[in-house]
């Protein structure tokens, strides 16, 4: 999907330093520990990439995704991979240059050229006619499979986990923000991830800021429908109406299962 890598980091805020530490009761310290865990622990991040998965793929089963590779005319090239790897918007480049440099001569590795003239647009020029036949191949690869964790968690998932416990939002807000993340990108666009943020925080303050997390999220949420109006190929909201709204609805907020929600009419069930 949609990736500036570069302007990353710029947009994140550091999350603060934790105050010393002081003795609390038990109770407490167990709450805490609670808020501490994040979408990066590993039993929610595994939840994350199902519902990312069921929306990209239509499936649960994103391990099977490294194959994955089509274009579904949406104006960015070839789609591939576990995150939606683009030719056209950088990190399939991206990508491709990080598995070549842990494994050069890779199968991959011949198309850098084609992909360095491709980024930016639709084309296929020097990709067809065995591009995708040699992606398949490489995803038979642990270290190409690697690679793909590696770009997804560098230019994705990390960004969005960070910025979401900057904002004091829970585990639930952390994935809208990587699900936002993936599907825009954090360009410089009014419908980039940083812009959608934007708008929300125009609207409502996060924790953060004093401000009450369930009316922020629906803020962040409409913003992101916005956003995905905006263009044709999004303009299915369905994994926010029957998915992410679903789950702020029942006030989970830290994506507790079991989990039911639609995307595309489609039924999903976490137990």
């Amino acid at each position: 999907m949609l990736a500036i890598g570069a302007l990353l980091g710029s947009a994140l805020i550091a999350v603060p330093v934790a105050a010393h530490a002081t003795t609390t009761p038990a109770s407490t310290a167990q709450t805490v520990a609670a808020a501490a865990a994040g979408l990066d622990d590993p039993a929610k991040k595994e939840i994350a990439m199902k519902i990312v998965s069921s929306a990209e793929n239509s499936s649960l089963d994103w391990k099977a995704q490294y194959k994955y590779i089509e274009d579904i005319d949406d104006g960015r090239g070839y789609t591939a991979g576990i995150i939606g790897f683009c030719s056209g918007t950088g990190d399939m480049l991206d990508l491709v240059e990080h598995y070549t440099q842990i494994k050069p001569g890779n199968v991959l590795a011949k198309y850098l050229p084609a992909l360095r003239r491709v980024d930016g647009s639709d084309s296929h020029a020097g990709l067809d006619p065995n591009f995708t036949k040699d992606w398949a191949k490489a995803a038979q690869d642990a270290d190409f499979r690697k690679a793909q964790d590696h770009e997804r968690d560098r230019v994705y998932f990390n960004p969005a986990v960070n910025q979401g416990k900057a904002d004091g939002v829970g585990v639930l807000g952390q994935f809208m923000y990587y699900d936002a993340i993936v599907m825009h990108g954090d360009g410089g666009d009014s419908t980039s991830f940083r812009n959608i943020r934007k708008r929300a925080l125009s609207k409502a303050k996060p924790p953060s800021q004093g401000g009450n997390e369930t009316t922020y999220l629906n803020a962040f949420l409409d913003a992101r429908v916005w956003a995905m109006k905006q263009e044709e190929a999004h303009s299915d909201t369905s994994r926010v109406d029957t998915a992410q709204r679903v789950f702020l609805k029942k006030g989970n907020l830290n994506l507790n299962t079991p989990l039911d929600w639609k995307v595309y009419g489609d039924s999903f069930h976490i137990g």
